[in-house]
């Protein structure tokens, strides 16, 4: 991956290969600035004394994922220098502000003072998203801030994707029920790649052409609802035919049973990416950066045109109007979005009654959790080095989450911090390569 350079003053500088910033470090032209993502900070250039390229970050957002790609433009070409993919937190925060909301209403019920309901008198303003979803635009638009802060931006390319989601509830609405133009079908189908895994549902097979299939099938008197629609390879299609699919798989009834749960698989994701894509554009806007904005029909012709593999990094590289991907195959950063902890007071059993209580405080010993450590245990049954992210007691007996495991009970004698808590965990992924 590039290394992330600023110059003496701070001031973002062109990215540079890993053996460039391992010889500046080494003779002491630079020092780290930041571990995850790397960056390094000159001692001895400023900005003026530098040359710049046409750097871009493209971005293809999704309700899990976000992919971003920073990479270097020359003429209708693009290298790829660094690839990340962030991970949202939005089903976490769904789920606290249901339980918050689930204890304020067993106060009510108790025979506690009475608490009369406040929600008529709160307004939204224009623009109001629920705070799950305005997670991944406020996290998106955090590492594109942070982005910028390190490299000499120029454009901004990003994907804005829309499922139509009447189309996909009722394919057979036209006229003046449907007045968007004619539609491709594109949306169905890239929507069905996602929620069967891109395999064939009755062999798992991939790598294959795959044809939509109907569940219960037409001549039984099957639609053409996202609900009855699958995919299958071509071998699998033929010998199902006609037959319904509990006769089809009568012999594989754990098959059986896996298909039609997944028939039942919400549209909750295509709404999510639905609800924030203007949000996101807006945001985008106010960086004062060029914004090109590309389709995905577009992303997956370009993919599929230079044979890249799918995945969300992979797929913001090839956002936009391209004529190749150069250098594509890097290790891809991992990025999750943990949060900064909460402020309960006490866990909760199973029946809703508190149950021990936390600490006041999030720093002991000057850790917090969330810190990158190394541990360098000299004694004991634990003797050995360990990096990681460290969860704190206000014993002093830490855990180290490492990328073999947790370790436990490491005294905060024998633990360093690498680098602070900034409410993400990172993980290098090697699937790319």
């Amino acid at each position: 991956m590039a290394v992330f350079v600023l110059d003496k003053q701070g001031h973002p500088l062109m990215p540079c290969t890993e053996k460039r910033a391992r010889l500046l470090l080494e003779r002491g032209r630079a020092r780290v600035h930041k571990r995850q993502p790397f960056v390094i900070r000159l001692v001895d250039r400023k900005e003026v004394d530098s040359a710049f390229q046409t750097l871009i970050l493209k971005i293809d957002p999704g309700s899990k994922e976000t992919g971003f790609a920073l990479v270097r433009q020359k003429g209708k070409a693009v290298t790829v220098l660094s690839l990340m993919e962030l991970i949202h937190r939005g089903m976490q925060i769904k789920k606290a502000l249901q339980q918050r909301s689930d204890y304020r209403r067993r106060r009510r019920s108790q025979n506690l003072r009475y608490r009369e309901k406040r929600f008529n008198n709160r307004k939204r303003r224009e623009g109001w998203l629920p705070p799950s979803l305005q997670h991944r635009v406020d996290t998106t638009m955090s590492w594109v801030n942070r982005i910028q802060r390190w490299a000499p931006l120029t454009d901004i390319a990003v994907e804005r994707v829309k499922f139509d989601m009447q189309k996909m509830q009722n394919p057979e609405i036209s006229g003046v029920e449907y007045q968007q133009g004619e539609l491709q079908g594109y949306e169905v189908r890239e929507y069905l790649l996602e929620k069967w895994g891109r395999k064939c549902m009755y062999c798992q097979a991939d790598g294959l052409p795959l044809q939509i299939e109907h569940i219960v099938p037409r001549s039984n008197g099957g639609s053409n609802r996202i609900s009855n629609l699958g995919l299958a390879c071509g071998p699998c299609n033929t010998r199902k035919g006609s037959q319904p699919i509990d006769t089809f798989l009568k012999e594989k009834p754990d098959l059986l049973k896996k298909i039609k749960a997944q028939v039942r698989v919400s549209l909750r994701d295509a709404a999510a990416v639905n609800a924030t894509r203007n949000a996101l554009l807006a945001k985008l806007l106010e960086t004062g950066l060029a914004v090109e904005t590309g389709t995905g029909a577009q992303t997956k012709f370009n993919r599929m045109r230079f044979g890249i593999p799918k995945s969300h990094a992979l797929d913001a590289a090839c956002v936009g109007d391209i004529g190749g991907v150069l250098d594509w195959r890097k290790p891809t950063l991992s990025i999750k979005a943990t949060g900064r902890g909460d402020y309960q007071r006490t866990r909760v059993c199973s029946s809703g009654f508190p149950r021990g209580y936390l600490t006041r405080q999030k720093r002991h010993f000057g850790f917090q959790t969330g810190d990158q450590v190394i541990a360098i245990v000299t004694k004991g049954k634990k003797v050995g080095t360990y990096t990681g992210r460290v969860a704190v007691r206000k014993t002093g007996s830490f855990n180290i989450q490492t990328s073999s495991g947790v370790i436990q009970g490491i005294s905060h004698k024998y633990c360093s911090v690498i680098q602070r808590a900034d409410g993400y965990s990172y993980t290098q992924n090697l699937k790319e390569l």
